[in-house]
């Protein structure tokens, strides 16, 4: 039991608070008891996952993005989540090894990727600008 003593307006009051169940609790004020019932705490908003659309392609002449199947086990992946920034390659250069191929931003830094191997870009997986996770596909170098 806690005890407290105020003076409001000259007025001494010597509180004491006892056990609380189910938000009720007793409080004995000047010798005289009381059940107090107490508003529950709020319950912490939950946030709701916001999960958004998949922004339209554009036409296929516009796009870098292969239009069929692509082989991605030799493409570039993203290591870590983050926004293609930039995109120094498109389909047909022939690049070589440590060449960057791709800027990503991931944790307000700028990430210079580069090519692991020499060989020719066959196919660009993403489009600038494009949040990605960590193992995505960016570009396939054969």
């Amino acid at each position: 039991m806690k005890e407290y003593k105020y003076t409001i307006n000259g007025n001494k009051y010597e509180v004491a608070i006892g056990d609380i169940v189910e938000n009720i609790a007793t409080v004995c004020v000047n010798g005289e008891e009381y059940k107090v019932e107490m508003e529950p705490e709020a319950e912490p908003e939950k946030k709701k996952v916001v999960v958004k659309p998949v922004a339209e392609q554009p036409a296929a002449s516009e796009s870098a993005a292969p239009s069929g199947p692509v082989n991605t086990n030799n493409a570039l992946k993203a290591p870590l989540p983050g926004v293609v920034v930039e995109i120094r390659v498109a389909v047909g250069d022939v690049v070589k090894k440590g060449d960057v191929v791709v800027v990503l931003e991931a944790m307000k830094m700028a990430n210079n990727l580069e090519a692991e191997k020499d060989g020719t870009v066959t196919a660009v997986c993403v489009q600038q600008g494009a949040s990605v996770m960590e193992d995505t596909p960016l570009v396939v170098i054969e």
